[in-house]
């Protein structure tokens, strides 16, 4: 598991961090040798609270770029105006959105066209290695206590997405004065349908 850091001048927290792993690296590698795209523009997706505006961020930090983070909620013309102009003035722009083509129905034919021609880099759902690192970020955030066993029990029983996670630690918050167990996680987040029942049945 590696870590990317925003530049010195930004906050040194948490926040700033972006793990990596196989579910987003080959984005990270992607956004990396951006110089080798065919047009000055990249297309980076990603579910929700993924970290993909933290990475476009990193991104333009390193490489001098811009981002158009939200770009699937932004007008056709503004961002289809921001592709033709970073050709022009040869400076990469990112354009960040939940998802590419054709699941992002762009009506205007020039700018789907373009969009089409430029790199489409993705971040997937957390993989097992992810999975246990971001609930103890999240768990951190909210000031909530884990022993290891606890975090690899709850890795294996919730929904593998990032904002799932972000709602356990939600759920659990009000427990951050003591340290958590799996009694006490478990009953938390049945109570809040927040378990994976397939995987908690198969192990009882």
């Amino acid at each position: 598991m590696t870590q990317l850091r925003l530049p010195l001048g930004l906050p040194e927290a948490s926040e700033t961090d972006f793990l990596v792993s196989d579910s987003n690296v080959r984005a990270v590698q992607q956004l990396e040798r951006w110089a080798t795209w065919p047009v000055m523009a990249a297309l980076l997706v990603g579910p929700r609270k993924s970290g993909r505006s933290l990475l476009a961020r990193i991104f333009a930090a390193k490489s001098g770029g811009r981002i158009f983070d939200d770009a699937d909620r932004a007008t056709e013309a503004d961002v289809f105006h921001a592709w033709n102009l970073a050709q022009q003035e040869r400076r990469p722009l990112l354009i960040v959105s939940e998802a590419g083509l054709p699941a992002w129905q762009v009506k205007l034919p020039d700018l789907r066209s373009r969009l089409a021609a430029s790199p489409l880099l993705e971040i997937g759902p957390p993989d097992d290695v992810l999975i246990p690192q971001l609930i103890e970020r999240a768990f951190e955030r909210h000031l909530l206590h884990a022993k290891p066993e606890v975090i690899a029990w709850l890795s294996r029983r919730i929904e593998r997405s990032h904002i799932a996670i972000l709602r356990v630690a939600d759920v659990l918050e009000s427990e951050a004065e003591q340290r958590l167990t799996i009694p006490m996680v478990r009953a938390a987040l049945e109570a809040a349908g927040l378990l994976n029942e397939l995987k908690e049945d198969e192990e009882r």
